[in-house]
């Protein structure tokens, strides 16, 4: 994150749903506030998008078996601006089933005055999807970035955040929870 200027942050826009949420707590709705104290990555994506489907939601998986949600929040927001009759969300629904998708997924509300952009994604005048938001533990827009972000800087990016928080940041996909420093994976044979 060597492009950003602290002393040029900025607060994050709050989202705005059609408060249907798919994979929380009885489809209740998340608010960003909600999440302070915690790096929030959220990824932007339509199902119907290539390079969401290829590369964005894999990666947002990952992101969630990687890092502890005590300290990283994963979420996706579906920002329909184009075939509006196809990105439905009874089809969203089946389409998380189908790809295993385990985070929640929040539905960007549709322009009030019917115009192409949701209302979320013309708050952080997005260019198109993917796009991902990193907004840290006090609620400053960190990233965001159109289209695809390497793995390597994504992790380097959220552990940096999530360590500038406190705490443990890391998750032991063996145990699912906090992941710790093992002698065994220092000894020699």
């Amino acid at each position: 994150m060597s492009e950003y200027n602290r002393s040029r942050l900025r607060p994050a826009p709050p989202w705005t749903t059609t408060g249907l949420w798919l994979n929380t707590f009885e489809g209740q709705p998340l608010e960003l506030a909600a999440l302070r104290g915690r790096v929030v990555v959220a990824l932007a994506f339509q199902m119907l998008c290539p390079g969401c489907v290829q590369y964005a939601l894999p990666q947002l998986s990952r992101i969630r078996r990687a890092f502890h949600p005590s300290r990283v929040a994963v979420l996706g927001l579906h920002t329909v601006f184009e075939h509006h009759a196809a990105n439905r969300p009874e089809t969203l629904a089946a389409f998380s089933h189908e790809y295993r998708l385990d985070f929640p997924i929040g539905i960007d509300a549709p322009d009030p005055h019917g115009g192409p952009m949701p209302v979320t994604m013309a708050a952080y005048a997005m260019q198109g999807t993917p796009t991902l938001l990193i907004i840290d533990a006090v609620g400053h827009l960190r990233r965001q970035a159109f289209g695809h972000v390497e793995d390597i800087v994504l992790g380097a990016d959220i552990a940096l955040l999530a360590a500038e928080a406190g705490g443990t940041v890391l998750s032991d996909p063996a145990t699912g929870g906090a992941a710790s420093m093992r002698e065994e994976a220092c000894r020699l044979p």
